[in-house]
């Protein structure tokens, strides 16, 4: 068994070392590495299916109770200054471990048949190999420095796979837009990492925690500074894991390929916030208002995105604000001390997210034979409709997906945001109705999704509702007579941009296996299912997105047992059967299940029945419609500030620069110039002028003496 423990660091290496052949493969041999498409995703596939393996075993081994493994060694000194790298195997990395190499080996077998005819096939398969080898680094840190080293090299990976469209203008400002606002964030992150080895004099997790609280504790360290420390630090999750008031890059991310938003926006990268937080939890624990800021922060993101999320018609929009409020329901976990919740949460919310991005990834690949390769119409939910019958394993998978995000029980979604609402009505009712009227909310605009998508008639080929659709993109403006959800002017400007610039992509699916384009793909009537490779892992993810809740149900939580906060001992399950009250968790559970069977029943009279008129109570509140409709207007704010802000600080350094630097720098000249043109008289070559200026000089210095 120690045997495994010492080749753990094989499982990050083995998918770099995937990425780096392949990759220098593309860069010298790149038609040769281009023609063995299928031989070079096997290779990386199969590496990542080792780490997989060796992930699962060393699970195995934990659950069984085998103690934490470190392996360090010394990578820096200067005087007092040691700094460790190495990797660290525990309950914690154990679970992540499992989490990250699972969702990413289906991700790649998916991204064979969503990829399958675009130019970028293997360099796709190297960036996700990069980035799959980022977050195990990540995962396997001991300390806070390593986590950092790789939490950027996770930053910059997303930032190659949001615009692996890099000719799209859309795909190539969502990037730069992703990697602008995570260094806002780890900017943060950096400074209260200094911030901690200044107090502490350490990079280790739990020696920081225990440190700060006892120089506190003496008043060497105000709880001031503590706080300001830890928020500091908090900054980082708060970027990388969309929240609040940092979320605004999550949304336009969905810009890259689909598996992309499956992998890092749903499973992996954008959990790496919430891992930290975990890590950090010695700290935080000791601090009550940064638990508080923690909190409050992942209460407001949860009802921010649910909010949003209502009125968006772009699936994988709808989608990515879905997970914004997910991510919030983690973080609040974490700031009420509902440590084993939010993680619990995590690992649900990882496999049933991930299969919905992947279903909307095979809802656009069928979409995009009936409307083409424009990604307004492909992705808008208002031209699909009646898709359960021609994808029935899509169509059914995705449902298993809504249900798990509704809470609706025995799916895996249930349990665990269960587990989260009953920690926030003990630790502040405020926050509990907080998360249960988004719950409810959540609940609506998911079946929303489901019913616009999947059931009624097939809208695909109302050419006038395309005709709409294209107008509204830019061909014309317009006003679309569409209900809740429907672009006003600013949204239908961004639409026209992205119709313009898709023009220059690599069309994903276009070209046929001889490789000429197949118009075949334009004149589908219907969409149809999405081949094996595609299907595979949705029905793959849909057993843990039932099943996996299982394991930490409130009257056997073997979940808690397995995964507790640092610094505290493991809980008996029959301790935790003697505390079970079954009408605390009926009233709890009911609650819960009741505000998500409000919401569905809303959304099946408004997109089912249409016994409700959705525009209607649209116009009915208009402001708050439009509060929706606009993001909070969150990305007019900080446009305002930050971006037109930025530039007239940038005119008025220019004209600062333009007028008093270069008008110095000119005026030094222009002064040479004058001095030096009438100086040339006084250089004539004749000693008799130079004799009288001699004697001119010592006759002025006469009089000035004589007159002083």
């Amino acid at each position: 068994m120690e045997l495994l423990y010492q080749y753990a660091w094989l499982i990050p290496v083995l998918p770099l070392a995937g990425a780096m052949l392949v990759g220098l493969g593309l860069i010298s041999l790149n038609h040769e590495t281009n023609k063995l498409r299928q031989m070079n995703a096997i290779f990386v596939v199969s590496l990542l299916g080792a780490s997989m393996a060796l992930s699962f075993a060393l699970l195995w081994s934990q659950i069984q109770g085998h103690s934490a493994y470190t392996f360090s060694l010394e990578w820096a000194r200067a005087g007092d200054f040691h700094l460790q790298m190495g990797y660290t195997i525990d309950q914690l990395t154990s679970l992540m471990l499992v989490i990250v190499t699972t969702v990413a080996f289906l991700v790649m077998i998916y991204t064979d048949g969503y990829m399958a005819h675009d130019p970028g096939y293997v360099r796709f398969y190297a960036y996700l190999s990069l980035f799959s080898s980022s977050m195990l680094g990540l995962v396997v840190s001991p300390n806070l420095v390593q986590v950092y080293i790789f939490w950027e090299l996770v930053g910059m990976c997303s930032y190659l796979l949001i615009g692996f469209w890099y000719d799209r203008q859309a795909s190539a400002d969502a990037c730069q837009k992703a990697f602008v606002v995570n260094r806002v964030g780890d900017f943060g992150l950096l400074l209260g990492m200094l911030g901690l080895y200044w107090a502490t004099g350490s990079f280790e997790f739990e020696v920081m925690g225990t440190k700060l609280s006892e120089l506190v504790s003496q008043g060497y360290i105000s709880g001031g500074l503590a706080a300001l420390f830890a928020v500091l630090v908090f900054l980082g999750p708060v970027a990388k894991s969309a929240q609040f008031p940092l979320h605004v890059w999550l949304p336009d991310a969905m810009e890259g390929p689909t598996p992309i938003s499956a992998l890092i926006h749903a499973a992996t990268m954008v959990a790496a916030g919430v891992f930290l937080i975990a890590r950090m939890y010695p700290v935080f624990e000791q601090i009550p208002t940064a638990m508080t800021v923690i909190a409050w922060t992942g209460a407001l993101t949860a009802f921010l995105g649910a909010s949003i999320a209502i009125t968006q018609n772009d699936i994988k929009k709808g989608l990515a604000y879905s997970t914004i409020s997910q991510l919030g329901y983690m973080v609040m976990a974490m700031g009420i001390g509902a440590y084993g919740a939010g993680l619990f949460h995590l690992m649900t919310h990882a496999y049933f997210k991930a299969m919905l991005f992947l279903c909307s990834g095979s809802v656009i690949h069928g979409m995009e034979e009936v409307v083409g390769h424009d990604p307004v119409l492909a992705q808008d939910m208002r031209l699909m409709g009646g898709l359960q019958k021609y994808m029935p394993v899509t169509g059914l998978t995705f449902l298993i997906g809504t249900l798990a995000i509704c809470g609706i029980p025995p799916f895996a979604g249930f349990w665990s945001k269960d587990e989260i609402l009953s920690s926030a009505f003990t630790a502040n009712p405020a926050l509990w109705v907080v998360g249960w009227l988004t719950a409810g909310i959540t609940a609506f605009y998911m079946f929303r999704m489901y019913f616009s998508t999947f059931l009624g008639e097939f809208r695909g080929n109302d050419m006038s509702v395309r005709a709409q659709l294209k107008l509204a993109a830019g061909v014309e403006m317009v006003a679309p007579a569409f209900g809740p959800g429907a672009m006003d002017v600013k949204e239908l400007e961004v639409a026209a941009s992205r119709r313009i610039t898709t023009r220059g992509m690599p069309k994903v699916h276009q070209e046929s296996s001889d490789g000429h384009d197949d118009d075949r793909h334009h004149h589908a009537e219907h969409p149809h299912e999405s081949p094996l490779t595609m299907t595979l892992p949705l029905m793959t993810l849909a057993i843990p997105s039932v099943l996996v809740g299982l394991v930490g149900t409130p009257f056997a939580n073997f979940f808690e047992e397995f995964i507790y906060p640092p610094g505290e001992v493991a809980t008996e399950l029959h301790e935790v059967a003697a505390e079970f009250e079954w009408s605390e968790f009926l009233i709890m559970g009911g609650s819960s299940v009741g505000i998500a069977l409000i919401g569905i029943t809303v959304a099946s009279l408004m997109y089912l029945s249409r016994k409700l008129d959705a525009s209607a109570i649209a116009h009915s509140i208009q402001s708050l419609y439009q509060l929706s409709l606009n993001k909070w207007y969150f990305d007019d704010i900080y446009d305002a500030l930050f971006v037109q802000g930025s530039r007239r600080l940038a005119r008025q350094v220019m004209e600062v620069d333009f007028r008093i630097v270069d008008g110095a720098v000119n005026l030094t000249g222009f002064i040479a110039v004058i001095t030096g043109e009438g100086l040339k008289y006084f250089e004539n070559g004749r000693a008799q002028f130079y004799a009288l200026i001699v004697f001119g000089a010592v006759l002025g210095l006469v009089i000035v003496s004589g007159i002083s």
